[in-house]
């Protein structure tokens, strides 16, 4: 089978860790494992951390028309619309997403209504993923409402599209340790875990498959699903129920 060209795509993780930098993440640790795959594959990747960055909270494109003083949202925004491929990591705390996560997706949502040249919702045609870790149980529930929300605004979601890892239950080594209490852990605290290196793998490949294959399409046709030709009063094959009984 001839090797696909992944050379054409771009990828942006963006990391919601509750760390500052230079702060450790351990989420940055697995991230990094999926990133090193794209990079052999040619592809352009960036991460960027958003607790870096004064990102206000809201559902609107700009909070700084809307009481806030400063807002990087609309800058982190450009980045993330001129990459194929969004990936969303995040810790899981108390079982959930990070707040910081939350945010990342309300602010995705904010974006959600403008519309790209073809009148469709501005995120079809992108791809996204989610990787997740933790010290509990949580990988599944939090990769399910990443998910869902990135597709509700409009991104492309292909099979496999999460990985994680998680440790026992309680206070634990955290992925990617190399010492935990005065013990050395070698290899790292999960590197050694064949679900989680499988699983990344799997995401990994299957983000740029399916990123690749809109790219060559150009995107999706907007027969049916242009919000713009919507309003124009486009209705396709759609007819309204009680309509037809008034017919």
């Amino acid at each position: 089978m001839k090797k696909p060209d992944f050379s054409n795509l771009k990828a942006i993780y963006i990391n919601c860790t509750l760390k500052k930098s230079p702060q450790k993440s351990h989420t940055s640790t697995l991230i990094q494992v999926s990133k090193e795959i794209m990079g052999k594959e040619n592809v352009s990747v960036e991460e960027i951390r958003l607790i870096d960055h004064d990102v206000a909270t809201g559902v609107y494109p700009d909070m700084t028309e809307h009481g806030w003083e400063n807002d990087e949202w609309p800058a982190l925004f450009e980045k993330i619309m001129d990459a194929d491929i969004l990936v969303v990591g995040t810790p899981i705390w108390l079982g959930e997403k990070s707040s910081i996560c939350q945010k990342l997706i309300e602010r995705l949502y904010a974006m959600s209504g403008k519309t790209n040249e073809k009148g469709q919702y501005v995120f079809y045609g992108k791809v996204g993923g989610s990787i997740i870790t933790g010290n509990e149980d949580g990988v599944k529930h939090c990769a399910m409402g990443i998910l869902y929300s990135l597709q509700h605004v409009g991104y492309s979601i292909p099979p496999q599209a999460d990985c994680g890892w998680i440790g026992e239950v309680g206070p634990g080594p955290s992925y990617g340790d190399t010492e935990w209490k005065g013990e050395k852990k070698q290899p790292p605290v999960g590197f050694d875990s064949s679900f989680t290196n499988r699983n990344t793998t799997f995401m990994t490949y299957n983000l740029l498959h399916l990123a690749n294959t809109i790219k060559q399409q150009k995107g999706y046709s907007n027969y049916g699903n242009s919000r713009e030709k919507w309003d124009d009063g486009s209705r396709w094959e759609f007819e309204n129920p009680e309509y037809r009984k008034k017919k």
